[in-house]
């Protein structure tokens, strides 16, 4: 296909009901889940499980679903984020660099993210690893024009 720019988009499930969590990924276009999660089965996800997320996703609005864990942050960052071992900014730092360390971005390509949305637990993108992951995208894939829109 071999795009110049594309649509990216993220959401998290948290705070939000089902119908206003599938009405946003319809309303918006969204063609494929993308689901970011260290761990996708806990009990607090809700209708957002991984094991019953592709067929609300399939059957509801139409649209694909990937889990990528290697999009996750590692287990130790989230542990010293959650112990307050590491502040925002440290989580940040490690995130991205675990993304470069991964080689996201030569694993990835724009057309296969065209119409995507990442999809993690947090309700806002302030501080969250779906938002850092887009913007790593847009910056190691200067050629693209990304769009990034937080539904």
């Amino acid at each position: 296909m071999n795009i110049q720019s594309i649509n990216l988009f993220t959401i998290g499930f948290t705070g939000k009901t089902a119908a206003q969590f599938f009405d946003a990924l319809r309303v918006a276009g969204v063609r494929k889940v993308i689901d970011t999660r260290r761990w996708p089965d806990t009990q607090l996800s809700g209708f957002a499980k991984k094991k019953d997320l592709p067929f609300f996703l399939k059957n509801l609005v139409g649209i694909g679903y990937e889990h990528r864990i290697e999009l996750a942050p590692s287990e130790d960052i989230l542990r010293d984020y959650k112990d307050k071992k590491i502040t925002w900014d440290n989580y940040e730092e490690r995130y991205v660099q675990l993304l470069h360390d991964r080689q996201i971005a030569s694993k990835l390509s724009p057309d296969d993210m065209a119409g995507c949305c990442f999809l993690c637990a947090e309700h806002q993108p302030h501080h969250c690893h779906r938002r850092l992951l887009a913007e790593y995208l847009q910056c190691e894939w200067p050629q693209m024009k990304i769009a990034i829109t937080h539904l």
